[in-house]
């Protein structure tokens, strides 16, 4: 579990290093807002959304370590080139190559956990792997921060091989490159846990999960994972979408230099969005030890009412230590759906479907979060506002309203939770032999 929380660190430094060199990258590559946002947005969610799938399948059939060792490798290459980029067409290549790569860690990864953990700590066990994407987020500011203060004197830098490069590129190449190291690390040590939970058919055999059994699945208890798809990812909307427009909105609001907004933003996301996704996985295991079937569901619920009036309140005041205060506040609510979102899919899910169904979701996930959220915040600003520096009222805009339809969503979505675990747990008791409660009963 230590070795791929450090994967998910490493994941999160190559994902998020590009926000806070927005500045230099726009004016180096002559691009607008809404371009960069489909470097931060739509490059990287594209494959990384679809190849997902394709590779859960390979995940809920085949080495889960060895998959993840190819994952980290190759987004660590990718995130080398983003540094060699000359223009917007190479970045964004690039950029799709570090999501191709990063598709493989989650869904194995949450596969493993399930086997490995009882129901009653996957949420501190998922929320334990969520810090990794925090400490790896504070450590793209923090890292990005220091080599651009270290650089700041400097206009290109002489390195073997490449050429003369700028100093934002050097940064892609210093994150980048040791990943190899940590992918061999996950060849050698981590080794795949028996599989637990295998759906059977009524002779006892395990049943053939093919990609169209999942999808039966899903439309099976298609409201809950309407409400789940749905609600979780609007709520990811948020969080992803506040960590790639948080940087620029404080350069642009307040003046701060890129190294002053990578220190700070680099404390706020290690203390503020890993204590709160550390609470929220507690939150699950506690709601579910007071006997609440949906208490990942819920957590969620609890986490978007307390996010949704500093998210739309931090942009909206002029002196930096309140709008930091609300930006905590927002921040730590809006890491609870990191360990709840996973522990309802893998509480619901056969171990056979675990891995495909996670990467549906982190498909409608981040489509919706990354290439939607970050897009739509440039395009109120270059189209509606037509000023960058009203960059603070477009993320108050399209994050206020994601927070409220999370709230709506997750909230119905509770009992269409509760009635589908009832409904799962009669078919497995159906199928040992045990007399199946009455269908009202289990509803």
């Amino acid at each position: 579990m230590a070795v791929c929380t450090a994967a998910y660190v490493f994941s999160f430094v190559d994902r998020q290093i590009l926000s806070l060199m927005i500045e230099p990258i726009k004016r180096d590559l002559h691009l607008t807002d809404t371009q960069f946002s489909l470097l931060s947005g739509l490059a990287f969610s594209l494959l990384y959304s679809f190849m997902g799938l394709p590779i859960a399948i390979l995940a809920d059939r085949r080495s889960r370590p060895l998959i993840i060792s190819i994952g980290v490798a190759f987004w660590s290459l990718a995130t080398a080139v983003s540094g060699l980029s000359k223009g917007f067409v190479h970045m964004f290549l690039a950029r799709i190559g570090v999501g191709v790569g990063e598709a493989a860690l989650s869904p194995s990864a949450y596969s493993m956990f399930s086997d490995m953990f009882p129901k009653n700590k996957l949420g501190r066990a998922y929320g334990t792997y969520s810090l990794g994407s925090f400490i790896g987020g504070a450590a793209a500011f923090v890292i990005g921060g220091y080599v651009i203060n270290l650089l700041k004197s400097v206009d290109t830098v002489a390195l073997p091989l490449v050429g003369e490069v700028r100093s934002w590129q050097v940064t892609f190449l210093i994150v980048g490159l040791p990943g190899l190291l940590l992918a061999l690390l996950v060849f050698l040590t981590v080794r795949d846990p028996d599989r637990k939970g295998l759906k059977r058919d009524t002779d006892g055999g395990v049943q053939k999960v093919a990609l169209r059994n999942v999808f039966a699945f899903l439309w099976g208890h298609r409201k809950t994972f309407a409400s789940h798809y749905l609600g979780f990812s609007f709520y990811a909307l948020v969080l992803l979408g506040m960590m790639a427009w948080t940087p620029a909105f404080y350069i642009r609001a307040f003046g701060l230099t890129p190294t002053q907004a990578g220190y700070l933003l680099g404390v706020v996301v290690l203390l503020a969005n890993g204590s709160g996704v550390l609470f929220g996985g507690w939150l699950i295991d506690m709601l579910a030890r007071r006997g609440h079937p949906d208490a990942a569901m819920r957590a969620g619920v609890i986490g978007a009412l307390g996010m949704v009036v500093p998210v739309i309140a931090f942009t909206q005041v002029g002196v930096l230590w309140v709008s930091l205060v609300l930006l905590v506040l927002a921040m730590f609510f809006a890491s609870f759906p990191m360990p709840a979102s996973t522990a309802a899919m893998q509480v619901l899910s056969p171990n056979q479907m675990r891995a495909q169904v996670s990467a549906i979701f982190l498909l409608i996930s981040n489509l919706i979060g990354l290439a939607l959220g970050t897009t739509l915040v440039a395009l109120v600003t270059d189209r509606v506002f037509g000023n960058p520096k009203m960059v603070g009222s477009s993320l108050s805009i399209v994050y206020g309203l994601a927070s409220v339809l999370t709230i709506v969503l997750l909230g119905t979505g509770c009992r269409h939770f509760r009635r589908s675990l009832a409904l799962e747990k009669r078919d497995a008791e159906a199928v040992k032999g045990i007399p199946a409660r009455e269908e009202g009963a289990a509803r």
